[in-house]
């Protein structure tokens, strides 16, 4: 199971802005996603190093925002002002995840700027929504070479904390949680109100460690 990117809703400032800013904090560049035709978002991209990277995300005025959970989960994070929406972990094989939740995957796909298609199938988004803790999981579909790891980012993740349960996130991911996953550290504190990701630590080649 690997700790694939990380989810920041855009502010009222959009999603240009609020990649602009979280790109000069960590001395990172950005690049233009492209959108989501399924789910009513567009999105930008922050590569990382360790196959990982950050996607800023912002919802559209378009019908699909309003049907596809992932699109009400951006908008509900947006209206908050913004912020941490989430975490995401990829798997070679959904189907344990299905039946261990009882329900099935949903096909994703982002279209890019240059009209190329990167597909993935995903389950856990409404999880997410109920309880901002717990990442949704995802199964590549697309070659490599079209995924957002394919652009090798420099900074590094080093570490989450973040307000739950340790039993429930266990729970949820089907083994129990320790202090680190897939090399990235995981601070669990009880919540002090609603329950997800406080903060999070990156280590930058020319900025040391940046905590956002």
């Amino acid at each position: 199971m690997h700790v694939d990117h990380l989810i920041f809703a855009a502010s009222p400032a959009g999603l240009t802005a609020d990649a602009a800013r979280l790109a000069e904090a960590l001395g990172a560049e950005y690049k233009d996603g492209g959108f989501h035709p399924r789910f009513g978002t567009r999105n930008h991209i922050i590569p990382l190093a360790d196959a990982r990277y950050i996607e800023i995300v912002e919802v559209l005025d378009h019908p699909a925002a309003e049907k596809a959970p992932f699109g009400q989960a951006v908008r509900a994070r947006s209206n908050m002002g913004g912020g941490w929406m989430g975490w995401v972990v990829s798997v070679d094989d959904l189907a344990p995840i299905e039946e261990r939740l009882e329900r099935g995957a949903v096909e994703g796909s982002r279209l890019f700027p240059d009209g190329r298609r990167l597909e993935w199938m995903q389950i856990g988004i409404k999880g997410l929504i109920a309880d901002p803790q717990l990442p949704y999981f995802l199964q590549w579909k697309s070659p490599e070479e079209l995924r957002p790891a394919a652009l090798h980012g420099e900074v590094r993740l080093k570490g989450l904390e973040i307000s739950g349960s340790a039993d429930r996130l266990s729970e949820w991911l089907g083994f129990e949680i320790d202090d680190s996953l897939d090399g990235v550290d995981f601070t669990l504190v009880a919540p002090n109100g609603m329950p997800g990701i406080n903060q999070i630590e990156f280590e930058s080649p020319t900025k040391g460690t940046v905590t956002i």
